[in-house]
């Protein structure tokens, strides 16, 4: 492998995560409150994965663990109003890196 793919390779790896960061806050949004296995089954993933994003969901607030399971925080719709603005920022930074 080369160098240059091993660095698009963790940018890739970096996006798919941000996608299921992303999606997992909108299906917990629609099923709250929703437990581990419940959001699993959901989008497909393996349970170790749900805990690892809750984990740093809950971490930059935007995700509460409840009793009942997780439910997103006051900070949801804020967030999911700027994600469309995040990827436009991206995306002219990776325009400007390619000269566009």
């Amino acid at each position: 492998m080369t160098e240059e793919a091993s660095l698009f390779d963790r940018a890739f790896e970096e996006i798919e995560l941000i996608g299921r960061h992303v999606e997992m806050l909108k299906v917990t949004k629609e099923m709250q409150p929703i437990g581990i296995i419940r959001l699993s089954e959901a989008l497909g993933i393996p349970k170790h994965k749900v805990r690892y994003s809750l984990r740093l969901l809950e971490k930059d607030g935007l995700i509460i663990a409840t009793n009942e399971g997780a439910m997103v925080s006051d900070k949801y719709e804020a967030f999911i109003n700027g994600v469309s603005e995040q990827f436009d920022d991206l995306i002219e930074r990776i325009n400007r890196i390619r000269g566009d």
